[in-house]
């Protein structure tokens, strides 16, 4: 069954060909949605080659105020509306690189700064420009993809990212109550450890160490935002999605 038939998406954060994005971008179309990626770089516009007529690609720095309005505005141009926003923008990209890996008393403001900006505004300024639309059809989807860093658990030397994705289950949960008698849920997906282009040695071997043995694929994650993003996911706003094969569980590991 086409699940999205008629429904547009934009997903954000969708350059990297084996990234949670571009996967995300390749499940909708294949259950009949049409999507605008957002990506920093011109590989965004491979991505959307790849899925054809149903996609557009729009390069543009979501740190920059008014940038989001262009992902939007290719939309509504091109399909005439707006139905799923998914928030994946964050952690790296081409263009501005990793966040800082500091000690909070080592950290410098700009690297705060820049880390808040690329994890966390970049979602705000985002749900910002959709939401009037959303509100007026009377019906949305919006899914920030989040992590188990910041929402379960923490690492030392990673205050940005755990303060951004903290901070974007917080953003989430207060604008769920905002349009919620409109029609639109807002949540957020939680990976844990990812198999994607950017995933590190340390984090592939702790998943591995972890009680599923092995990593999670972009393809599970977005099973998991596709089913948030879909109309029947209606009575469901303002949570957390934890997807890490059970590796936050265990008080201790391996077991005794």
């Amino acid at each position: 069954m086409a699940r999205f038939e008629d429904r547009v998406a934009i997903v954000t954060g969708a350059g990297a060909p084996g990234g949670i994005g571009a996967a995300v971008a390749r499940a909708l179309v294949a259950e009949g949605g049409r999507v605008v990626l957002g990506a920093t770089s011109e590989r965004v516009h491979q991505r959307a080659a790849e899925l054809g007529d149903a996609a557009v690609g729009v390069i543009a720095d979501l740190t920059v105020d008014g940038a989001a309005d262009a992902l939007v505005s290719a939309a509504v141009d091109r399909w005439g509306r707006v139905d799923v926003l998914v928030n994946n923008a964050g952690m790296t990209s081409v263009s501005s690189g990793w966040d800082a890996d500091d000690d909070v008393a080592q950290m410098s403001l700009a690297d705060w700064d820049a880390a808040l900006a690329r994890n966390l505004t970049t979602a705000f300024l985002m749900c910002r420009s959709v939401v009037p639309l959303m509100t007026a059809a009377g019906y949305g989807r919006i899914v920030s993809i989040g992590s188990t860093t910041g929402t379960v658990n923490a690492m030392p030397g990673q205050s940005t990212y755990t303060a951004a994705k903290a901070g974007l289950v917080g953003l989430s949960r207060a604008l769920a109550l905002e349009v919620v008698a409109d029609g639109v849920t807002v949540n957020v997906v939680a990976p844990g450890y990812i198999s994607t282009d950017s995933q590190l040695p340390f984090e592939a071997a702790a998943a591995a160490a972890g009680p599923i043995g092995r990593s999670g694929t972009p393809e599970e994650i977005a099973a998991c935002v596709l089913f948030l993003s879909h109309e029947s996911a209606s009575f469901i706003t303002g949570t957390v999605v934890v997807a890490d094969g059970g590796h936050g569980l265990p008080e201790t590991w391996p077991r005794p």
